[in-house]
């Protein structure tokens, strides 16, 4: 037995021991340096990869011609109209009749209102019977009056009586007077209860109502108005701009120019300048300039903004005038006077530029600042482009 356990001891002494074994896990960089591989090769493969990048037209930015004959110059202002009116009536009275509405054509010696005229025809009857009356004493007193001088000739009768016959004879001569005057007055005034328009043109505004009560001035107080309607003479719009007093030297009456509506931004519209009002606005700096507008349209209304290119005088002692770059209006995402632009450069890598815009055709625009003659510019796509981006080009 003892043997025995001598044996198991002698076995249990001999057996090694061994720490347990660990796994040893894979580092967490290991993972974060795959995904930015893998990121950057996406990105790579992006820019690179032809297909994923947006295709575009280049187009050239043009130097625009210089030299004696002038630059275009541009100006901003309004269309107005030199003939513009609105009516009222030249007495107080209410509104009986309007007979037209805003957009209506209206002729010369048209009645486009009328007012109660009742007071006033019955202050012309009451005007008239006392003419009527006064004519009668004046007519009784002139054969009296005639035969008392006769009577005079022949002694027959007084000096005194003479005079005083002649004292009514005046009186009755002044009252038929004064009742003629009162007569024509008060025709005059119910003629002015009829409103006529003093010339051809649109109603642009209706401010009167019937029933109103209009009046010269406001006289009446109140919500009296002053006008009825306000008519324009479409003949007679024209482009009134304000040009910097720094270059208003080289405008020239009698010049061509032409004129962009910003309703209208693709339309030429021709013109030639007709005056330059000789005084400056102190505030702005500008002197205003008057611009024919040689092609009527129904579409040119008063009131809207305009811009106007024209050309101008070279500056005194120039050489040679101030180069400007001309691109195609699918060239630049404008916003009123500015812009922008996207310029190609080395490996197809575009660059966004804000530009200043000068004067707008149909088929080309005007760069003032910003870029150069010879710059690349994508042509079309430029909402899906962004600074920085690569594009595959098409010239």
């Amino acid at each position: 037995m003892n043997m025995e356990n001598d044996k198991s001891s002698l076995l249990d002494s001999l057996k090694i021991e061994r720490a347990p074994v660990r796994r040893r896990g894979t580092p967490p960089w290991v993972y974060g340096a795959a995904v930015l591989a893998l990121l950057a090769a996406g990105a790579s493969a992006w820019f690179l990869w032809p297909d994923n990048a947006v295709p575009v037209h280049v187009v050239t930015a043009s130097q625009e011609g210089a030299g004696g004959g002038g630059t275009s110059l541009d100006a901003s202002g309004y269309v107005v109209a030199r003939r513009k009116a609105t009516l009222s009536a030249k007495i107080m009275g209410k509104i009986a009749e309007v007979n037209f509405e805003e957009g209506q054509r209206v002729k010369a010696g048209e009645v486009v209102a009328r007012l109660d005229d009742t007071n006033y025809n019955a202050a012309l009857q009451q005007a008239r019977a006392q003419l009527s009356q006064a004519k009668a004493a004046f007519e009784n007193a002139t054969p009296i009056y005639t035969r008392y001088q006769a009577l005079k000739a022949q002694g027959a009768i007084s000096t005194d009586m003479v005079e005083n016959q002649r004292i009514l004879y005046d009186n009755a001569r002044t009252q038929y007077g004064v009742a003629q005057a009162q007569v024509s007055y008060a025709e005059a005034n119910l003629r002015d209860t009829v409103v006529r328009a003093p010339f051809a043109g649109v109603v642009t505004v209706r401010v009167a109502q019937l029933g109103e009560v209009v009046a010269p001035q406001a006289s009446g107080g109140g919500d009296t108005r002053t006008g009825i309607l306000t008519i324009v003479d479409m003949d007679s719009l024209e482009v009134q701009v304000d040009v910097s007093e720094n270059y208003i030297e080289r405008v020239q009456v009698g010049g061509a120019a032409v004129i962009h509506l910003d309703a209208f931004p693709d339309w030429d519209i021709p013109g030639s300048v007709i005056a330059i009002i000789p005084t400056a606005d102190q505030s702005k700096g500008t002197v205003a300039v008057r611009v024919a507008i040689k092609s009527k349209d129904p579409r040119i209304l008063p009131n809207m903004a305009a811009r106007v290119g024209f050309m101008t005088a070279p500056e005194k002692g120039a050489v040679q005038a101030v180069s400007r770059v001309s691109v195609p209006v699918s060239a630049v995402m404008a916003n009123g006077k500015t812009g922008t632009v996207f310029v190609i450069g080395s490996e197809n890598k575009i660059e966004k530029r804000e530009v200043a815009l000068g004067l707008k055709t149909s088929q080309a625009i005007t760069i003032l600042s910003g870029i150069s003659a010879g710059d690349r510019l994508a042509g079309d796509n430029l909402d899906k482009l962004h600074d920085g981006d690569r594009v595959k080009v098409a010239e």
